[in-house]
Formats: C-alpha cells, structure tokens, sequence
C-alpha cells in the first residue's frame, strides 16, 4: 500500500515535470539501504549524470548530502548548473532534503 501510494504521488509529479536540455531533470530514488539520483534529459531519454551512495560511509542522512555534493560537482563539469528536482514521491524531509541540501551547495541551482 506504502509503494502504490508514493507511486501515484511519483505519477502526480511527472505530470508537471519534464527536464529539457537547458533544464534537466534530477530525479531521487530512495530505497530502504541506499539512496541514488540522476540528471535525465527527458527530450533525449538519456541519463546525463548519475550517483550512488555505495561508495560512501556514514549515516544514511550523511551519505545523502555526500551523493548530492558529488552529482552536483560531476554535473558542473559538463555545463550544468540548472536542473528541476523530482522527489520521485518521497516526502521532502530526511535523505531526500539532504541530498537536494548537498546538491545545492555543491553548485545546482534548482
């Protein structure tokens, strides 16, 4: 029931987000474990930029702002700076603030 409901809430969003060339889309993913997120230009259908916590130590919270500092650097270097964040359903608080906190600081602007 947890993951039909988050998914109509993922489906909700999507409608209003697309991410385009000038503007591409960050999309989070939260697992249990793990927390992943990717750059995708929806015109393409192409992940431009991606990041995972696996190789990071730490809390979880800790892990998720290192994940958005890191994808926030890798997206600098190819000239993304602009991006629409998609929470992909999950509640803005936690792993998923941190990461947009990390993202921010890192140099996205969104």
């Amino acid at each position: 029931m947890k993951i039909i409901s988050r998914l109509k809430r993922h489906k909700t969003i999507r409608k209003r987000l697309a991410g385009i060339k000038d503007k591409p889309r960050l999309a989070v993913f939260r697992s249990s474990q793990h927390i992943y997120a990717q750059i995708i230009d929806d015109l393409k259908g192409e992940t431009l930029v991606s990041e995972s916590d696996l190789k990071y130590k730490g809390s979880k919270k800790q892990k998720a702002y290192e994940v958005g500092k890191s994808l926030a650097e890798k997206a600098l270097k190819i000239k993304i700076s602009k991006v629409v964040f998609d929470r992909g359903g999950f509640l803005y608080h936690g792993r998923v603030e941190q990461l947009a906190k990390g993202a921010r600081e890192g140099g996205l602007s969104f």
